[in-house]
């Protein structure tokens, strides 16, 4: 799947290797919170690390998480 730069998708689509800029966070209250509290929020550049197979693998800054398929799926990204 070719990504083209600039533009906006979900964070399970991006390819490992890949630095994207959270842009916004589609999900309740409950979730934003606790991904803002992991450090995922709006204007974090962020690196995804591991893409397949199991979770997502990403990494913030020093910190590395581990993001379920539906939670990155929520999480929407432009391309660095």
């Amino acid at each position: 799947m070719n990504i083209v730069n600039n533009s906006l998708m979900p964070l399970a689509m991006v390819n490992p290797g890949g630095v994207v800029t959270v842009m916004a966070v589609n999900a309740g209250h409950g979730l934003v919170r606790r991904l803002a509290d992991m450090g995922l929020y709006p204007g974090v550049s962020l690196r995804v690390i591991q893409g397949h197979p199991g979770p997502l693998i990403i990494q913030v800054g020093a910190s590395r998480l581990a993001l379920g398929r539906g939670v990155a799926s929520k999480v929407m990204v432009n391309t660095v």
